[in-house]
């Protein structure tokens, strides 16, 4: 039987499977997906994408995303959890064989935090690798996101390179021997974050070099690198050595693949043919609201993910 007829004919049996209730048109009905069909690549839904279809509850919300082939979880407020349902989300993706996400570690907008030497600024930075170990510990997670925060008007830049180098060094000593990566984020100034240090993947870059450990990564957010200098494919290239994770939305809009401008099944078969295993995270909104939404979202992934 051909795929696309084998998903048409189980789709309402796996709605059924999962435990869902209501009212489906045949026409949305038609694009759930096989929950025999596993992706690809390891795209990462968070907590909330799929809850008009598999409730509020977290356990049935990631039993959901595995039936649909989703092969990891991300979850940006894992660390404000409290620790007995880290360890429940953790043991049930552990049971599903699905893997987890960079969880934020510290990302604070609004405060010129590593470009500093700021010895509070240190110290509160300490103090969050050690609550991050107790995550990791707990979890397992392999990967937590850092955002080295605003930029100082009054400092020449390349002191605030080497003081964001030295305090990336700092944690990572610290969280090094437990084997958690720091992944940095660049976000774009033009449409979301103004006033941030850290912007471009070149930049990043430079600063996993010069911290030089293997703790210091970077997390690839395409929505926020198509807005800043566009260029995907060959950025990917140049700092891959760097990439421990990605991020995913597409431009305008950062709603699911297929709604903007990037061509997602071309960046996704390229990560794919280079041999990445890492955690692509479903950061964006829905184009659409409720069930019809969550199921678009759904047959997005599909069709990006077939290559």
């Amino acid at each position: 039987m051909k795929r696309r007829n084998f998903i048409r004919n189980t789709a309402v049996g796996s709605l059924a499977l999962t435990g869902m209730t209501g009212t489906f048109s045949a026409a949305a009905a038609s694009t759930q997906a096989s929950n025999a069909a596993k992706f690809k690549l390891k795209y990462a839904p968070g907590f909330g994408m799929f809850k008009e279809l598999a409730g509020d509850d977290p356990i049935d919300q990631i039993k959901f995303m595995n039936d649909q082939g989703f092969r990891a979880l991300f979850d940006n407020g894992l660390m404000g959890k409290e620790p007995a349902l880290q360890e429940k989300i953790a043991n049930e993706l552990a049971r599903l064989g699905m893997d987890l996400g960079p969880f934020v570690l510290y990302a604070d907008f609004k405060v010129k935090s590593m470009v500093t030497r700021d010895p509070e600024i240190r110290e509160m930075l300490k103090n969050k690798m050690k609550d991050a170990l107790e995550v990791q510990k707990r979890t397992g997670v392999k990967t937590a996101l850092v955002v080295p925060g605003r930029y100082d008007e009054k400092l020449h830049w390349d002191y605030q390179t080497a003081n964001v180098i030295a305090m990336m060094r700092m944690c990572c000593d610290i969280v090094g021997p437990s084997g958690l990566q720091l992944v940095m984020e660049p976000l774009n100034a033009h449409t979301d974050h103004p006033g941030l240090f850290l912007t471009t993947i070149p930049q990043a870059y430079l600063i996993c070099k010069a911290v030089n450990h293997p703790s210091c990564k970077i997390v690839n957010d395409m929505y926020h690198q198509q807005i800043t200098e566009g260029n995907l494919i060959p950025n990917i290239n140049l700092a891959w050595e760097y990439i421990a994770a990605f991020h995913i939305g597409d431009n305008p809009g950062r709603k699911e693949p297929t709604t903007g401008e990037i061509n997602y099944q071309n960046i996704f078969k390229h990560i794919h043919s280079k041999g990445y295993d890492g955690v692509l995270c479903m950061e964006h909104g829905r184009s659409k609201p409720g069930k019809e939404g969550e199921l678009a979202v759904i047959e997005a992934y599909r069709k990006v993910d077939n290559f």
